[in-house]
């Protein structure tokens, strides 16, 4: 059994994720655990919020290649979580 705070790095604030906020029924950002799958950030949100979680869905990104001079290299892969609340429930993030 994971820790919450393990699975959630940290919440994604841009354009796009604050629009999002303000809906009827609020969805948040976070960047998570690259392994965890929606089972356990549903868990993690709930746990660590105390909010009730009514879908999760998730992206997978892969790492963009860079080079400097002659070195190339590889930032590393992640995963965003997009979170929707049940109505009337709201996360404080800031």
């Amino acid at each position: 059994m994971k820790n919450p705070y393990s699975i959630l790095i940290r919440p994604i604030f841009s354009e796009d994720s604050n629009t999002r906020m303000d809906l009827e029924n609020p969805q948040y950002t976070f960047k998570v655990e690259k392994n965890s799958n929606k089972y356990e950030i549903k868990r993690a949100v709930e746990e660590a919020f105390k909010v009730k979680v009514l879908k999760v869905n998730t992206l997978r990104f892969e790492g963009k290649k860079r080079r400097v001079r002659i070195k190339e290299g590889k930032r590393p892969d992640w995963k965003k979580a997009i979170v929707i609340l049940e109505k009337g429930q709201k996360i404080e993030l800031i």
